[in-house]
């Protein structure tokens, strides 16, 4: 049992970092795609992508020790299954349920429902494209345990099993039907007929702007940070000269890309994902849209970028700059004050611009 919660804890950690490196694309698709956020569809995702690695996880690891594996057999006969499940009602009768044959049996279905309901909720497939699909990964499973991980261990360390290949696939096949009970207007990835239509601009839009925009910094942050210590550790340069010279790279980077990007567009990463723009003002365009930087994500990034006690207005800016969009002066908040300019949907505008 304690493998099985360490398995568990492992595809959920690995579901949670792919779902972040994932999460402003994500954002932006479903505004392109569906003209805004949902929630329920976002909860759905993310739970696809932890299942996904729970599939890997509990499938094929733990990967065992070259030096002690033990190979495993293959039942390639499909009667097997009526055998079991016909054993386990002469050996408990009405308890079978509880026989760990038919146990086991159970768990496989189970572990392929969500991909049925996947392949339904956000590509639009039915239950044709679920028995496909519930049958090729699940083939796909069984012959990487029968080949030892595709030749990486000399046989097979788990039992190729055909009754887990059936039962997979009903298991895909169930799922399909049992995403029949979600809301149409969720399923399927297709661009819905009014997803250009301008939306309203409220709070919580402009919110999740901010957040896509800190996702999207700090994944870009972290990722040059990490080449640039690969790089000077390959060089043979000193531990505190990598930290150092990565850390100073990684914020210039970043400040450098959402500088460039507001300045010629007007608009921030996160701006651009949840189809918003700050327009209009008095002051000329290139100095409205450098306040606009320094008054969002911009501003955040230069304090995180300097050392010492500037942590504190770090924190405090942050803190401002959210409890700002709650006040009268609306979503538009800080950016919107110093660059006087006021936020609407980027759709609502002519050309080019309406068309992102």
């Amino acid at each position: 049992m304690d493998e099985q919660i360490r398995l568990g804890v492992l595809a959920i950690t690995l579901g949670v970092v792919v779902g972040v490196l994932l999460f402003v694309p994500f954002v932006a698709l479903s505004y392109r795609r569906r003209g805004g956020f949902g929630v329920g569809r976002f909860l759905l995702w993310a739970a696809a992508l932890v299942y996904v690695m729970a599939i890997w996880t509990y499938t094929l690891l733990p990967l065992p020790d070259p030096d002690a594996i033990r190979c495993g057999g293959v039942n390639l006969d499909p009667t097997t299954l009526a055998g079991e499940l016909r054993d386990a009602i002469a050996r408990r009768g009405g308890g079978a349920a509880a026989d760990p044959a038919v146990r086991q049996l159970l768990l496989n279905v189970v572990l392929f429902v969500p991909l049925g309901v996947i392949l339904r909720v956000f590509g639009g497939r039915g239950v044709g494209a679920a028995l496909v699909a519930g049958f090729a990964l699940s083939a796909f499973v069984e012959l990487t345990q029968l080949t030892g991980v595709w030749g990486l261990y000399p046989c097979a360390y788990r039992v190729f099993d055909v009754d887990d290949l059936l039962m997979n696939t009903l298991g895909a096949v169930i799922g399909s039907l049992l995403a029949l009970a979600v809301p149409r207007r969720w399923r399927g990835s297709a661009r819905l007929p009014d997803a250009g239509e301008p939306q309203p601009v409220t709070r919580g839009r402009r919110l999740l702007g901010m957040v896509c925009d800190a996702v999207a910094a700090w994944v870009l942050n972290l990722s040059t940070v990490v080449a640039v210590q690969l790089a000077l550790a390959l060089l043979g340069a000193q531990s505190a000269v990598r930290d150092g010279a990565a850390a100073a790279v990684g914020n210039a980077a970043t400040i450098a890309v959402w500088l460039v990007v507001t300045l010629a567009t007007g608009r921030t990463v996160g701006d651009h994902a949840v189809q918003l723009r700050f327009t209009g003002g008095e002051l000329p365009v290139g100095l409205a849209r450098f306040l606009r930087f320094l008054g969002g994500i911009g501003g955040y990034l230069v304090l995180a970028a300097l050392p010492g006690a500037w942590g504190l207005v770090e924190v405090v800016f942050v803190i401002a700059s959210v409890l700002l969009v709650f006040t009268r002066l609306g979503p538009r908040g800080l950016p919107g004050v110093v660059s006087g300019q006021r936020l609407v949907d980027a759709r609502e505008l002519p050309g080019p611009l309406a068309a992102e």
